[in-house]
């Protein structure tokens, strides 16, 4: 067992990796995270680790839909889930004294659901809804089309929810989301975490309880790579959605997890539209010429790619005019280097941000899970922070001349 501080770290035999987080809470968050998403599905499978992720709650070999229910929301828990293009992630908030049975629990439904034919077909149902959501939600549907264009011609492309064509061809049979997680639930690529006051030695205990016989000899099929240079013409899509407002999303490819540039760009976004009333970007088009009500802006790292993109919804009419705002504040990004000044002010900011968040005991738990997956190890906040603070001005111009310049730039609006 390693230990850095405030995280221990623990590899089962069959190489399942443990993380653990002691906090004096009476809550406890604990759950399994798999590297299995919508990149491993091929194209007639699309939406399978979503359904999936849906409907191992309707059933394991010891329980059914209703007991797996009453047993974590019974004693007052809640249990939840949900699928990336990347990560698929089961876990539950319960007291601490609730986290041996919950653990359980949740293996049985990772390692031995059932998939009863009732109750899975009325679950494709319920997606079927979240997927008309999607369509009736421009803000959030304009992603999903954004990512399709970024990765064109590789699976990362695809809609987490998959279609209504691919739903009916996937639940046709118990046996093909069966033969899909016997592919890629594999053991290296599984993280089971805690977060709660529970000693590390008796969760590995548990752990290794719960998970330790589980095993996978079918060869690997995953598809792990992704080629940056693939495609990086700009591009640019208008679809006729007939909103009242026009929305618009642009971006770019970025850095992968772990990249050495992944923090200076996490920074350069924070500055220019991540979230804060005082970003460059919600500065320049909201409180100075009152154009939006929304703009945002967000930096994703994948495990081997990764992209950068700024979303806004304005009037029709308005649509040159914050086009042109935006452009300016990437151009002062790429042209101008941040004075000692600015880079203290945006660090001062970084580190109360990074601070606020770290007191969200559900997340952290799940950012914990996975650093665990793709790094080994999961830094605390502190020491994420330290290496923040050592960025240049010369290293945030570096990234924003690369990953903003307008010849790299995807374009996609909805009219």
């Amino acid at each position: 067992m390693q230990e850095n501080k405030q995280f221990f770290y623990h590899r089962l035999p069959n190489n399942i990796k443990i993380v653990h987080c002691r906090t004096q809470s009476a809550v406890a968050y604990v759950g399994v995270m798999i590297g299995a998403g919508t990149r491993d599905e091929r194209p007639e499978e699309n939406g399978m680790a979503h359904y999936i992720e849906h409907c191992v709650f309707k059933g394991t070999v010891f329980h059914s839909a209703r007991q797996i229910i009453r047993q974590i929301e019974g004693v007052g828990g809640e249990i939840n889930a949900y699928t990336t293009k990347e990560e698929t992630t089961f876990y539950a908030a319960t007291l601490n004294e609730h986290v041996p049975q919950t653990l359980r629990l949740i293996s049985e439904m990772v390692l031995c659901p059932t998939f009863p034919k009732a109750e899975t077909d009325k679950e494709r149902m319920v997606i079927y809804d979240e997927i008309e959501s999607y369509n009736d939600s421009p803000s959030e549907l304009i992603y999903d089309d954004f990512e399709n264009m970024l990765f064109a011609g590789h699976s990362l492309a695809q809609p987490i929810l998959g279609t209504k064509r691919t739903l009916r061809n996937i639940s046709k049979s118990p046996d093909r989301p069966r033969a899909w997680m016997a592919q890629h639930y594999r053991p290296e690529r599984m993280v089971v975490f805690c977060q709660g006051d529970i000693p590390a030695s008796r969760f590995v205990r548990l752990a290794e309880q719960a998970f330790g016989d589980y095993t996978n000899t079918l060869p690997p099929d995953r598809q792990l790579t992704f080629a940056q240079e693939q495609d990086r013409q700009p591009q640019s899509a208008s679809y006729q959605k007939h909103t009242h407002q026009t929305h618009v999303m642009l971006g770019a490819r970025a850095y992968p997890i772990a990249h050495e540039k992944q923090l200076p760009l996490y920074l350069t976004n924070n500055i220019l539209g991540g979230g804060s009333l005082n970003s460059r970007l919600n500065i320049a088009l909201r409180e100075a010429r009152g154009l939006v009500y929304t703009i945002e802006s967000t930096y994703t790292p994948l495990s081997d790619t990764g992209y950068w993109s700024t979303y806004f919804a304005c009037e029709p009419e308005q649509l040159e005019q914050c086009m042109d705002v935006i452009r300016h504040e990437l151009q002062r990004l790429i042209r101008t280097p941040l004075t000692p000044r600015e880079l203290r002010a945006a660090l001062r900011q970084l580190r109360g941000q990074m601070a606020i968040a770290a007191q969200n005991a559900e997340n952290n738990a799940l950012a914990m899970a996975k650093s665990m997956l793709y790094r080994d190890y999961a830094p605390t906040w502190q020491e994420t922070f330290e290496q923040i603070a050592r960025i240049t001005p010369e290293q945030l111009q570096d990234v924003a001349s690369e990953i903003l310049a307008p010849e790299n730039l995807v374009v996609l609006k909805y009219e």
